[in-house]
This record gives structure tokens, sequence and C-alpha cells, in this order.
């Protein structure tokens, strides 16, 4: 039977089968709740919206989002690209439509990012509705206490996740510090890292090659 938790059906497809256990094999344990709960915190954030979506499509996209932290997935591009790339790859190889594809692309490329997601497509702006709810409390309170309760219980948070989650994007950011211009990431080197120093986009401006 499928499970339900906090009203929401888990997708238990074949194809969302391997999606968890992928995910299970390759993330710490941190991550891989965090990834559960950006499915169901997404998921309720539509149901409440009143949104029509493909849930499998915000399930993979949900799972995959922060793939581009592990080492496995990680390369010089930013971490959300890689993961988007990641799902990418592993939908294309269950011949997913395209047009699916790049949805889940987009929403996973797309997460940190504010200000854009919620224009786009269910799956996009849900995806970044469930890391926002689960990272930074967005819409805590249009949740019910018993819908936050059940899922925790399924999928915990653990003792410090949020001191855990910084720690997580810091190992998946601190070799390729390049890639957190222009985003949020910034902030977490800035914190962790005392070697690390923002590039400033009105210098890039003012220090161009060209004369005026």
């Amino acid at each position: 039977m499928p499970e339900i938790i906090a009203g929401i059906r888990v997708p238990d497809s074949k194809l969302c089968q391997e999606v968890r256990e992928l995910v299970r094999d390759t993330e710490t344990d941190l991550l891989y709740h965090h990834s559960n709960r950006v499915f169901l915190f997404g998921a309720l954030t539509g149901e409440r919206r009143g949104l029509e979506f493909d849930c499998e499509l915000l399930y993979v996209g949900a799972m995959f989002h922060d793939m581009g932290l592990t080492d496995r997935y990680s390369t010089n591009e930013r971490f959300e690209v890689d993961g988007a790339n990641a799902a990418r790859d592993f939908l294309r190889r269950h011949a997913i439509p395209e047009s699916d594809v790049d949805e889940v692309w987009d929403a996973i490329a797309l997460h940190t990012t504010p200000g854009i997601p919620q224009h786009k497509r269910p799956v996009v702006a849900l995806v970044t509705a469930g890391v926002e709810m689960d990272v930074v409390g967005v819409a805590y309170e249009e949740l019910t206490k018993e819908q936050r309760d059940q899922v925790l219980a399924s999928h915990p948070r653990g003792l410090d996740f949020k001191e855990g989650i910084i720690d997580a994007f810091t190992r998946g950011m601190i070799k390729r510090p390049e890639t957190t211009f222009g985003t949020m990431n910034a902030d977490v080197l800035e914190r962790m890292d005392p070697k690390f120093r923002r590039v400033n986009f009105c210098s890039l401006i003012l220090e161009s090659p060209w004369p005026t």
C-alpha cells in the first residue's frame, strides 16, 4: 500500500521507488529526510493553493533537488544545476517526455532563486515552496500543527537540522565558491569559510574593460 503522510499519498511507482533508493543510497540521512519533507510540504502547499500538479514529477524534483551537494554528482557547476542534470539524465533513461524533464530541471535549478519559481509551472513553484518551508519556515503557520507533526514523525529534522543543513551546504560548495555569485548561497560560505570573499557585481561593472 502506498504510504500516506499528512493526507499526501507518496508516489510509489517503479520510477519513484528507484528515485527513493538512489537518493537513500547517495545522500546523508539529513538530506534524505529533508528532501522527503520538501516533497510533502510542497504537495501540501499545492493542495492548499488548489493547484493541479503531477505528484510524481514533484517527487522527483524534491528528491533530486540537493543531489548536487553530494560527491557523486558534484562538478564545477552550481550545485542546483548538478542536481537538475542528475534528475534530467535519470528521467531520460526512463523515457519520460522532454517537457516533463524540462519542468523538473527548472524546479531543481531555480530552487535557490527567490522571486521566479512562483511564476512558473506548478512543479517548479512547489519544489521551491517545499524548500522554503523546510529550511526557513516560509508559510509555517499556513500548515496545521497536525500536518507539520505528521510530516516530522515520518521524516524527522533531528536534533540540530538548522546547523546541519548549513554544514551540508558548506560541504557541497566550499570547493567551488565562484558558483555562489549572485545567489543566497554566498551567505553560507561568508558565514562558514573565513577565506571566502564575495564577488561584488558593481565592482565587475566598474572594473570591466569598457572605457566608460
